[in-house]
Parts: structure tokens; sequence; C-alpha cells
């Protein structure tokens, strides 16, 4: 599993929550690991005033960092911890198990859902996030679109060019390293890996295992394979 090493997607030294992953484990294991995560969680601490108009489903489960702004109508459903300096805008919806670093954006009508965003990460307006990890400086444009479940049910695959991975996921959408940039309503298909500064323009759908610092011209329908791994 060397070439799926989270320290080939992520810097993970300042990230508050690194204890995700564990030696030996794929980058996707982090996303299996959020139940025991959150179990073991003896307090949760709000650590501002929550304005008129959010909503905080099980507050109880729920902690928020200093200098977190959230906008009336934001929707957040414990557990979830968002980290400091946050903005979450209004309408945002975020569902159960859900982890932000420090000064992450999330937008106007954006659902993030047992998810994992690290430090900056962006999910911008109308952007779905479902089972997916979001790295450092992650920017995802307007409607961009994290799915999450094959359309006959199965278990979520990894495409590599020596072929197929199983991930033991029934859902998982869409893991991309710091740094990444994807353009506004690119749909992201169950088990893509996306490797560290990557640049996508708007409209592509993208499948398979993309290698660092990939930069696709123009909008289209790409399933990477690359002929090396995450380290090329």
């Amino acid at each position: 599993m060397d070439e799926f090493s989270p320290h080939l997607f992520f810097s993970l030294k300042r990230y508050a929550h690194q204890a995700l992953w564990q030696d030996g484990k794929p980058v996707w294991s982090a996303l299996q690991e959020l139940d025991r995560y959150f179990a073991q969680i003896k307090e949760h601490r709000i650590e501002i005033t929550i304005p008129p108009g959010v909503y905080l489903d099980r507050p109880e489960l729920i902690s928020i960092g200093r200098g977190t702004i959230l906008e009336p109508g934001v929707y957040i459903q414990g557990p979830c911890i968002l980290g400091k300096e946050c903005v979450v805008r209004h309408g945002a919806y975020l569902r159960d198990m859900v982890i932000c670093g420090d000064r992450c954006a999330i937008g106007h009508s954006a659902e993030i859902k047992h998810s994992i965003l690290l430090d900056q990460a962006n999910a911008t307006h109308f952007t779905y996030v479902g089972d997916s990890i979001l790295g450092n400086r992650v920017n995802l444009g307007a409607g961009v679109k994290c799915a999450n479940l094959r359309l006959d049910r199965s278990e979520v695959s990894v495409s590599t060019q020596s072929g197929k991975v199983k991930t033991g996921l029934r859902k998982m959408g869409a893991i991309l390293g710091d740094g990444s940039q994807i353009g506004c309503n690119c749909v992201l298909n169950p088990g893509t890996l996306i490797g560290p500064e990557t640049l996508c323009p708007a409209l592509t759908s993208l499948s398979g295992t993309l290698a660092p610092k990939t930069k696709i011209k123009a909008s289209c329908t790409w399933t990477a394979h690359p002929s090396t791994d995450l380290k090329a």
C-alpha cells in the first residue's frame, strides 16, 4: 500500500487530527477511522457565540474553534469538529462525522458529509463533499460534486494501471492532495485519487488516479491510470 501512503497526498505535521491515519494503512483508511476517533473524544467545546439562525443538532457532540464564523442558516449535525478561524456560509449543511482543520471555508448551500478537511481547505458554494478527504489548501470551485456511491451500490475500488484496488468501502468519494484546484461544476467519481498540486478545469468528469502536478488542459471525461505511482 506504499503507493497509497497518506504522506504522498498530504503534509500532516501540523494537522490537529493526524491520528486519523495509521502507519501502513492507505490514505482512505482515515474515513474508516472516523467512528473510532469521535468515540474517544470525552468532551467537545464550542469556543464561539452561536449567532441567531444557526442550528446545532446534538451540540454536545460538536466542537468549534475560536474565531470561526457561522452565518445564519447554517445547519451542523454532531458529531462534528470545526477548527479555528473557519467560515461557514449561509445555507451550508454539515452532516454527521465531519472534521475540518483551521481556516477552512465552506460556502453557501454546500453539503459536507462524513468527510475530512485539512487546513485551509475550501469547499465553496453549491458543492457536495461526501465521504471524501480534502488536503491542505485544496479549493473546490462552485458546483463541484464528490460523488460517493456507485450506481450499482457495490464496493468502491481505486483504479490504477496495474488494476483495481478494493477499498472496503461502499461509500467513498474523492481524495485530493495538498494544493489541488478543481474548477466549477466538475464531478469527481467514487474512488478518485488526485495527487498534490493538480489543476482541473471546469466541467470535467474525473475517475481513477491522477499523479501529482497533473494539469488537465481542457474539459473532458478523464479516467487516469498513471504509468507510475504517485511518486512520479
